[in-house]
């Protein structure tokens, strides 16, 4: 991606965003300029709670209710999966089953399983499984492959 940055000492500041194709980088950057909040708001036993999504390893729906999982906590959240990826959708997060979906950044390591499946051990030792229905889709995430 070409950028062209030009310090100006008067007049209106504005950028211009030229693309092919909304990718993920491209609505990252879009949330960036638009302000578009970083953290979620949560409850524990200690109360409610506000939390950077970088600090989420995962989210999980039980029972109709949303969970969010960091590395030494768990919040209830309001909304669904399918809410929460629609308002975050930059691929930092991925869809891997019909209940959960996980921060691909967060991902230390990942061992194919039978059935086409991929086990994904998250930061602080959690394993989950990728579905076999979502695994092509998270190898092509993986090699840089959005369509």
């Amino acid at each position: 991606m070409k950028t062209d940055i030009l310090k100006i000492n008067e007049g209106e500041e504005y950028i211009k965003i030229r693309y092919k194709e909304l990718t993920p980088s491209i609505k990252r950057i879009l949330g960036i300029l638009d302000d578009a909040p970083d953290k979620i708001w949560g409850r524990t036993d200690a109360g409610t709670v506000c939390i950077s999504l970088r600090d989420l390893l995962y989210l999980e729906s039980v029972d109709d209710k949303l969970f969010a999982y960091t590395g030494d906590s768990v919040l209830k959240i309001d909304g669904s999966l399918n809410s929460f990826m629609t308002a975050f959708d930059d691929g930092t997060f991925f869809r891997c089953s019909k209940s959960m979906v996980i921060n691909v950044g967060r991902v230390q390591a990942l061992k194919s399983l039978s059935s086409n499946r991929i086990d994904a051990t998250m930061e602080g030792g959690e394993h989950i499984i990728i579905s076999r229905r979502y695994a092509s889709e998270f190898r092509r995430l993986l090699k840089g492959d959005r369509s």
